[in-house]
């Protein structure tokens, strides 16, 4: 490698354990030297861009605290870059590890700077919506029109990037058998392109120089599943699994470059598939960290994906996903708003720490044993604050307690209450079980 060696798995690789992952180490509880291997190997990586100045260090890998990544982003019928800081600060605020700015309204490169500018966290992007967004009718997919988009996002500070990379000819046969064929926007472009021009990726073509500019900024590179399914009835398919098996390939590549490498998820998977998807990528694929969308496990739940997705999220990092893309109320139905971020971010946050309990990651445990204390010393205070989203938790309460005092009950006041309002002082299990 020339130059100044800037990667984080190449300072590992060289035995150096960097400022990062001692911040890291620190807060995952676990030995520096021990994170460096995992860094070196692969199986960690520590998305942070020499120019994004405000950062603060995470890391996303299986054997870490999973995380959950927050999508943004304008599109060509609403928002603006001052609703979109609304919604990266509301993300953050109710627990987001990173976010992803998936913008394709006007004045992409001013809504970014201020999107990364503003985020303490790490932020994605998938370069292919940029190109999208050109001037006139066709998507320029031009080697030179690739290479120029992902060098600027790159000088801007993006941590990831999104590359559809892995999606190739021969996996297009497979893809017009399927109910939906192709849902992944970036995923579509680039097969209507191939289809049209009867070439190869220009993604694919051009990865090596992708590798040049990722190495300079140390930008992770998260291989994208441009044939994941958008329905149970694609799940698990021969175009999905091909593409999975380039990825596989591909992630070496970007080892042995000197890069940091992440691989994208499904999908819309059945419930009883998600740990066959997980187990297959970690095969396949290195032990790259494994970054899943959802996955939703049912397609007839509009306006509830966020849960219906948060159920396959959970099993998938109990078996090993290493970061989940939330889905909000909104998805398959609009351009979320910064309630759905809130509500799609809460979901995940329960996916991922039901996960995080599941595979015994150390610590885990904790919140849920003093949560458990707090109850059963009638301490809502502390039960508020431990709780996920405690302003929810006590917007819930103040109702429950203000529905009680309309019906004229009497009884202690809020704070002193040994008793909820569902079952009162009579019945209330654990003051009566007291007397045992």
């Amino acid at each position: 490698m020339e130059g100044k060696v800037k990667t984080q798995i190449a300072r590992a690789q060289v035995g150096e354990i960097t400022q990062e992952m001692m911040i890291v180490a620190a807060a995952e509880r676990l030995n520096p030297e021990y994170l460096r291997d995992e860094v070196a190997v692969g199986r960690v990586v520590i998305p942070a861009n020499v120019n994004h100045k405000n950062l603060k260090p995470m890391g996303i890998g299986r054997q870490l605290k999973t995380k959950i990544n927050a999508n943004i982003g304008t599109s060509s019928l609403s928002s603006c870059p001052q609703a979109e800081v609304v919604k990266l600060k509301a993300a953050i605020e109710f627990g987001a590890d990173t976010v992803m700015d998936l913008s394709t309204g006007d004045n992409l490169d001013f809504t970014r700077r201020t999107i990364i500018d503003a985020s303490p966290v790490p932020i994605g992007t998938v370069p292919i919506y940029e190109l999208a967004c050109g001037e006139g009718d066709g998507v320029d997919l031009s080697e030179d029109a690739i290479l120029a988009v992902i060098r600027r996002q790159a000088e801007q500070g993006v941590d990831y990037m999104t590359v559809h990379a892995g999606l190739r000819p021969d996996q297009l046969p497979a893809a017009r058998a399927r109910k939906l064929r192709i849902v992944s926007r970036g995923g579509a472009l680039i097969a209507r392109h191939m289809s049209e021009n009867k070439c190869d990726n220009p993604f694919y073509s051009c990865f090596d120089r992708i590798l040049d500019i990722c190495r300079e900024f140390d930008v992770t590179l998260s291989l994208g599943d441009g044939m994941r399914p958008g329905c149970l009835a694609d799940a698990s398919d021969p175009a999905q699994l091909a593409e999975l098996r380039e990825l596989g390939i591909l992630a070496a590549r970007c080892r042995a470059a000197g890069v940091q490498v992440m691989i994208e998820g499904p999908g819309h998977i059945p419930l009883d598939q998600v740990g066959f998807n997980m187990e297959i990528e970690r095969v396949w694929c290195g032990d790259a960290p494994f970054y899943v969308l959802g996955p939703v496990v049912i397609d007839c739940s509009p306006g509830y994906d966020h849960i219906s997705s948060a159920i396959g999220a959970a099993v998938a990092a109990m078996h090993g996903a290493a970061m989940l893309c939330y889905v909000t109320p909104k998805e398959h139905l609009g351009l979320p708003n910064a309630r759905d971020v809130r509500d799609g971010v809460i979901a995940y946050k329960i996916a991922a720490h039901a996960g995080d309990i599941a595979k015994g990651v150390p610590g885990a445990r904790e919140r849920d044993d003093a949560i458990s204390d707090a109850r059963a010393a009638f301490d809502w205070e502390a039960q508020f604050n431990l709780a996920l989203d405690p302003a929810k938790a006590r917007e819930l309460r103040d109702e429950a307690l203000n529905e009680r005092s309309r019906t004229g009950e009497s009884g202690a006041s809020a704070s002193g209450d040994h008793f909820c309002t569902m079952c009162g002082p009579k019945l209330c299990s654990m003051r009566v079980s007291k007397d045992i």
